[in-house]
């Protein structure tokens, strides 16, 4: 890996919330060296159209991009998705055309109807109780990806929940539509190989980057600046500007992208023991996770 392969570092906190325009979208970028990251439009309350449209026409040339969501679903413990059903998809990006196909009317990236589709939903847990007869109990199914961050002293969520604060199955769901967009535009890992140049868009979980940053997972989450600039510090990065509160969701982004700017010219990164070539087609695999 060069170490001037990538010239800008960008990650994105996303949400699947329901609606147009959501609080929990932050944008952050930092070029090399130890410049700050910086957010992108501060205190804009982003939908997840703008998003796609700034990585379309704004996004800086040579960009590593990381987004906090998942990229796929487990697949590798039962070889499926959906096991049982006979139209289950068969990789990720058969997956995530899916998502799309399913959900394609809904606004703002919305996929409700897919998680409410008769041979889909029963693998869900959703809101009123409603635990899908093959969700597999407990925190339920897990990727290859997921046991690796919790080996990291995480405690990830399955995507197939889509219940309460931390879940990520909404965000995921609305993530595979992006993705289904973005797919021909840039180089997507690990289902894309490392391309020599160009932006590449790669999977995250912002845990990962505050435990680098110096925190616990159980103190992951930064809400003024003081703890920013220690944990910036610890990523030998210069101090965002500011005082007082800041936001999780803002200090979350500017902590991956300056995270990944330490990781990402290390070649173990990019091939982690355990990923092989049907995982990271099916699974995908997240940045940093050993």
């Amino acid at each position: 890996m060069k170490p001037d392969r990538f010239k800008h570092y960008a990650a994105i906190d996303w949400s699947g919330a329901a609606g147009e325009r959501h609080r929990g979208i932050a944008l952050a970028v930092c070029a090399g060296g130890d410049a700050a990251p910086e957010l992108i439009r501060p205190g804009h309350c982003w939908s997840r159209g703008e998003v796609l449209d700034w990585l379309l026409n704004d996004l800086p040339p040579d960009t590593l991009v990381g987004f906090d969501m998942s990229f796929s679903f487990a697949c590798a413990d039962t070889r499926a998705y959906f096991p049982g059903w006979a139209n289950s998809p068969h990789s990720a990006r058969e997956l995530w055309a899916l998502v799309e196909q399913i959900s394609a009317d809904e606004p703002h990236l919305g996929a409700t109807k897919f998680a409410d589709h008769p041979q889909i939903a029963p693998h869900f847990r959703r809101h009123g109780g409603r635990e899908g007869a093959v969700f597999g109990g407990g925190r339920g199914r897990f990727r290859q990806t997921e046991h690796a961050q919790a080996r990291a002293g995480c405690r990830p969520y399955s995507n197939f929940n889509l219940v309460g604060a931390a879940q990520v199955g909404k965000g995921s769901l609305a993530g595979m539509r992006l993705l289904h967009r973005l797919q021909h535009h840039y180089a997507i890992w690990p289902f894309d190989a490392l391309p020599d140049s160009g932006s590449v868009l790669v999977e995250i979980y912002t845990t990962l980057a505050a435990i680098a940053a110096g925190r616990s997972a159980a103190r992951s989450k930064i809400r003024d600046f003081a703890d920013l600039t220690a944990a910036l510090a610890a990523l030998s990065s210069k101090p965002v500007p500011g005082t007082g509160a800041i936001t999780d969701h803002a200090a979350d982004a500017l902590i991956s992208a300056a995270w990944l700017r330490t990781i990402a010219h290390d070649s173990a990164t990019w091939s982690p023991s355990l990923l092989t070539e049907q995982i990271a087609q099916t699974e995908g695999w997240t940045f940093g996770a050993a």
